[in-house]
């Protein structure tokens, strides 16, 4: 989202400016998930097949007399190198501001690009088994709190099963966060997420996450509720929207999602 941009890792905010600044702008998103979900699905592409996502997110926060408003795109290639083996590509930008009384900073810029591979190991009737390895390269700039400032990993299980127009998808992850700005390290990440197929083209989708939060002293974890919808203009071209929701201090009040998927 992340690797500095992970999903669900949100920022405890404080009275400076300064630091809620550059605290703010480690708070974003880089997995690349059926959007807007956050949790990832089992299925893959099949050899040959990709796929262009182009994602959106705002996103508001108030805390304190401190507003930090947050506007994020990201694009997205995932390609079937195998029939169970997905290639993925995310570079993310950044728009953050934030605003004390009548003090204000902002920052903007490309951030760390995500290199993933999606292993479905397992299928067995409806039920599907994956994992995703991944790493995050430096590639943003750290001095300007954009990035890492040093390459990251991660590994994710991934489980679905599907009932006819219900899924229902199953992520635990963990994110070893190296970087040069003294957060926590160990990210540990669980979500679930539902979809239902509402018309032939319309499906409605629901999300609930939790992440380890990335500054050390914090007693609390970030939590999320996100719902949104998706719908299929042709069979290779699909838009979608959600809204997610903090659901405690440490993450964000709430952010707006849009996106667009190019199948091909």
């Amino acid at each position: 989202m992340k690797l500095s941009l992970n999903p669900g890792v949100s920022c405890v905010h404080h009275l400076s400016v300064p630091v809620v600044f550059f605290s703010a702008l480690f708070c974003s998103t880089a997995a690349f998930a059926a959007h807007p979900l956050i949790t990832d699905d089992a299925g893959t592409m099949g050899k040959g097949n990709a796929q262009m996502e182009f994602n959106g997110e705002y996103g508001h926060e108030k805390e304190e007399g401190v507003t930090t408003k947050t506007t994020e795109g990201s694009v997205a290639l995932t390609y079937g190198a195998t029939d169970t083996v997905d290639l993925v590509i995310g570079i993310p930008y950044q728009h953050i501001r934030v605003k004390e009384e009548e003090n204000t900073m902002s920052e903007n810029g490309f951030s760390d690009t995500s290199l993933e591979v999606k292993w479905r190991f397992y299928e067995h009737d409806d039920y599907h088994l994956a994992i995703k390895p991944g790493i995050s390269l430096p590639t943003g700039d750290d001095d300007k709190g954009l990035g890492t400032g040093k390459a990251t990993y991660s590994l994710y299980f991934i489980s679905s099963k599907e009932m006819d127009q219900l899924a229902f998808h199953l992520n635990l992850g963990y994110l070893r966060n190296e970087n040069t700005q003294d957060e926590e390290k160990n990210i540990w990440h669980a979500s679930i997420a539902s979809s239902f197929a509402l018309t032939e083209k319309l499906t409605a989708v629901a999300n609930l996450g939790v992440e380890t939060n990335t500054d050390k002293l914090a007693g609390t974890d970030p939590a999320f509720f996100l719902a949104g919808l998706v719908y299929a203009l042709t069979d290779d071209f699909d838009i979608d929207c959600g809204v997610k929701y903090g659901l405690n201090d440490p993450e964000t009040d709430y952010s707006v999602l849009a996106g667009v998927t190019w199948k091909f």
